[in-house]
């Protein structure tokens, strides 16, 4: 078996609240040890929340697998299991309950990995995601930008890149413009 296969990723247990400190205690002392071949990767899944605030977009981080983070390890080899569990805020590893032994960890499968790296990624790649839909002559309201405030309503939709073309009545006159989603507010 090569390195690389004997290479496993691990969901690991800690004090919620707290990963990004262990995940940089983790690394500290993963470098110390010398074992950055054994446990290249230290994962906190993380992904993006757009909200609105005051009517400025607001990006934040938010942990979607809160109190665990994800190890890639060999934990067969040397003090590998040792250094990980010996970090303040860990708890352990997820794995299966052995009958007179501790808990073994048990590694992610394949499938499991991919659809959690996938998220991450997509959320890193993914500029605007909208649950909201809007239609050809819906009423909205400007929340954000030099027309907040004024009503208009939707003339053209662009699904894709999460625009909208809107009249919007300025003194007096049907005005056009382009707004994205996160600039309006459909009107109730």
């Amino acid at each position: 078996m090569s390195a690389k296969e004997e290479l496993r990723w691990y969901v690991v247990r800690v004090v919620s609240g707290q990963e990004k400190k262990i995940k940089t205690y983790l690394d500290t002392e993963i470098t110390r040890s010398n074992y950055q071949d054994h446990i290249p990767e230290v994962l906190i899944p993380l992904e993006k929340v757009y909200e609105m605030r005051n009517g400025k977009k607001k990006i934040r981080e938010r942990n979607f697998f809160p109190g665990y983070i994800l190890v890639q390890a060999d934990i067969e080899y040397g003090e590998v299991l040792h250094i990980i569990k010996s970090i303040p805020g860990v708890i352990g590893f997820l794995g299966s309950e052995e009958k007179g032994s501790p808990k073994i960890p048990v590694p992610l499968r394949q499938s499991e990995v991919n659809r959690i790296l996938g998220k991450v990624d997509e959320v890193e790649e993914e500029e605007l995601q909208s649950d909201v839909s809007y239609m050809v002559g819906e009423e909205i309201t400007v929340m954000d930008g030099p027309f907040k405030g004024f009503s208009g309503t939707v003339q053209e939709v662009f699904e894709d890149k999460k625009k909208l073309n809107v009249v919007v009545k300025i003194f007096g006159r049907n005005t056009p413009v382009e707004l994205n989603y996160m600039q309006v507010e459909k009107e109730s």
